[in-house]
């Protein structure tokens, strides 16, 4: 596996890729939303050795010293494979040499009972991002969970 990035935006390659897990992104509009950001975003594309996509980040740089990680997504086959560590740390190691310290992510919060999502915030966790704010920026339904890691 390699990761590259970051590069020009994959639009295709998004919706390919979130088709693949309709359990984390099942919302035709939200997903509609990703695949548009997909094309103009810095994004970070993992591959197999084959060459083929197998995970997507989308960064959204909302000050010079803080990027949010808009969207991370990993082909289910290829989950607890190192992919997603690997493009985190591919963005981070770009977001450092740029001046950013915050690196910012948003997942369901834990009020929330999906068994995905809480294995979503276990993973940010162990690379070191902490719950910051709890929010209804997604509405009642879906509490947002904010979460930072300094760099």
């Amino acid at each position: 596996m390699n990761v590259t990035g970051p590069r020009p935006p994959a639009p295709e390659i998004a919706a390919t890729i979130l088709a693949d897990l309709p359990e984390w992104f099942g919302l035709p509009e939200a997903n509609a939303e990703y695949v548009e950001a997909a094309g103009r975003m810095t994004t970070y594309l993992a591959h197999d050795d084959d060459g083929a996509p197998i995970g997507i980040l989308l960064l959204n740089q909302h000050f010079p010293q803080t990027v949010e990680i808009h969207l991370m997504a990993v082909l289910r086959d290829h989950h607890r494979c190192g992919v997603g560590q690997a493009l985190v740390a591919a963005a981070e190691t770009e977001a450092v040499a740029a001046g950013v310290r915050l690196f910012e992510v948003k997942t369901l919060a834990a009020s929330h009972p999906d068994p995905g999502y809480a294995k979503t915030r276990r993973f940010y966790e162990a690379l070191g991002f902490l719950p910051v704010e709890v929010t209804d920026l997604w509405g009642d339904a879906n509490p947002c969970l904010i979460m930072i890691k300094p760099l």
